[in-house]
């Protein structure tokens, strides 16, 4: 009876110790796979970029990619796209350490006169790797992309992974602009460390971002402008308040010290929805004398009395410049509004 109790005893003890070790076979084998499909998933994620790159003459680039005598073919070379300067994404990195990052492989086009500077060239070379990573590669499928329209400062992360970023690359847009970061022109977002060249090139007929509309904005979206701070922000609103709306984007320029300069940096950013017309042909002289261009009690009561003393054809600030009632600079100001 007692060896009988021993024998089931010690057959217990071996089911417990056999389960254990089996729970822990399953859990390594887990772990394995795991690895393993972390190890392939990054070698496919790492599988578009250059192991190295090089900003060199035309001699040692020859020399580094192994050609001949008669230099670096066509085929070898890569755009200077990741050299030009530091894009919005760079913050303190080097040139040398911001070429490493987010960049494709080496491109099939020659490099433009404009990007050969001082005999320099880039190029991106990837080392040999075993059989077995290239097998990785060759048995990942490719990851689809989609090209749409979006606006780079409002897109999601979804849509950069859709557009063909990893998401490394597309948290990295997200991130920029989470800390303040604007893309005001299409070629801000070719700057980016993480757009290569050729993928700019794919995505700029896809890329929309809406001018500024100098009639509905407010200080904080003037502010944002290049060459615009807080001063030039707030006279921007408050201009556009005595006019009663700017009728066109020139018009900035009648503000006191925004010069022609400071007109041209934003230019290309901004438009102008219609605004009322001033009733310069109704309005009382105590309305007339708070629009900028007229600004006098004498030049507002002046067009009041000339209104009454002409036919409709000649109510025309033609007119009341050649009556004497406006001056030259007036009667520019005045021509570029929208009148009633």
């Amino acid at each position: 009876m007692e060896n009988q109790k021993k024998t089931e005893a010690e057959a217990s003890s071996v089911f417990k110790v056999g389960a254990i070790a089996l729970a822990f076979l399953i859990v390594g084998y887990q772990a394995a796979l795991f690895v393993n499909r972390a190890a392939q998933t990054r070698i496919v994620a790492n599988r578009d970029k250059p192991d190295t790159v090089f900003v060199v003459d035309e001699a040692l680039a020859a020399k580094l990619l192994g050609a001949g005598p008669e230099g670096v073919p066509p085929e070898r070379r890569a755009t200077l796209g990741s050299v030009r300067g530091r894009g919005p994404f760079m913050g303190g990195m080097s040139g040398k350490a911001a070429n490493r990052v987010g960049k494709d492989p080496l491109r099939t086009e020659p490099p433009s006169s404009s990007e050969r500077k001082n005999g320099k060239i880039a190029l991106k070379k990837s080392s040999d790797h075993s059989a077995k990573a290239k097998a990785i590669y060759a048995e990942a499928p490719a990851r689809k992309v989609e090209n749409f329209r979006f606006n780079p400062n409002t897109a999601s992360l979804d849509d950069f992974v859709r557009l063909g970023f990893s998401e490394k690359q597309a948290q990295s847009i997200v991130n920029y602009r989470e800390k303040g970061g604007r893309f005001r022109r299409k070629s801000d977002f070719a700057k980016s460390y993480v757009v290569a060249d050729s993928v700019y090139r794919r995505l700029e007929p896809y890329i929309v971002i809406p001018k500024l509309d100098i009639n509905k904005a407010d200080s904080a979206a003037f502010d944002s402008l290049p060459g615009i701070g807080g001063y030039f922000a707030r006279k921007m609103v408050e201009y556009r308040e005595r006019l009663g709306g700017y009728s066109c984007t020139e018009q900035l320029m009648e503000i006191y010290h925004f010069d022609r300069e400071k007109y041209d940096r934003l230019a290309d950013l901004i438009t102008c929805s219609p605004a009322p017309a001033f009733p310069l042909w109704s309005a009382p002289a105590d309305t007339l004398r708070l629009h900028p261009h007229i600004r006098s009690w004498q030049t507002a009561k002046a067009i009041v009395l000339y209104r009454r003393n002409n036919p409709p054809e000649r109510l025309t600030v033609e007119g009341l410049h050649a009556a004497g009632i406006l001056t030259d600079e007036q009667a520019a100001g005045l021509s570029r509004c929208r009148l009633r």
